[in-house]
């Protein structure tokens, strides 16, 4: 068996490796359709989702058989750099309020569930996986702590999303024009 070299590594981290820092994600929402061009600026970290099939265990003979039961999807968690007019923050506010508002527990039932997107991209600008979320809304809007002694910091808040499911299109290892996967259109 030969030694694996520092240039067999090399050929095997295509592009120079996936930057987190090169990512764009999109807030898109049912009360405010203009948040989503500044979503692309200030979100300061998100994350490629993620999901869990949970099995299922089958005790047979003092042995465990494991098979593969339900997909589970994690929420999803933005942080959020806050501008001087609270762009974001505002149309979360109304958003939340909408589904169940502050003075008498009561909101929308339905129509407050909106498609998000985030994607990783290269050093060029280019898209290498897109993930769109499917259904979202937000379910906590985190607290923005202010005090004499944050000088030279701009304020951050996270916000946490629930979502059905998440689909992943465009970029590497997406299908081959004219195949899709139920779902997956989202430009």
């Amino acid at each position: 068996m030969s030694v694996l070299s520092i240039s067999d590594f090399q050929k095997n981290v295509k592009g120079g490796g996936a930057r987190a820092n090169l990512f764009v994600a999109t807030i898109n929402n049912p009360i405010n359709r203009k948040t989503a061009e500044p979503s692309k600026f200030l979100i300061k970290t998100a994350e490629l989702p993620g999901s869990t099939i949970t099995p299922i265990i089958i005790p047979f003979r003092g042995r465990q058989l494991k098979i593969s039961g339900d997909r589970t999807f994690d929420p999803w968690t933005v942080t959020v750099i806050n501008d001087n007019e609270f762009t974001i923050r505002k149309v979360m506010e109304d958003w939340m309020a909408n589904m169940n508002n502050h003075e008498d527990n009561e909101g929308a039932s339905t129509g407050y569930f909106a498609d998000m997107s985030v994607a990783q991209l290269d050093r060029g600008g280019n898209v290498l996986a897109k993930y769109n979320l499917v259904g979202a809304w937000p379910s906590d809007l985190g607290p923005i702590s202010v005090s004499f002694d944050n000088e030279n910091q701009i304020e951050e808040y996270q916000v946490t999303f629930q979502y059905q499911y998440w689909t992943r299109g465009g970029g590497v290892g997406a299908l081959p024009t004219g195949q899709s996967i139920p779902g997956t259109d989202f430009g």
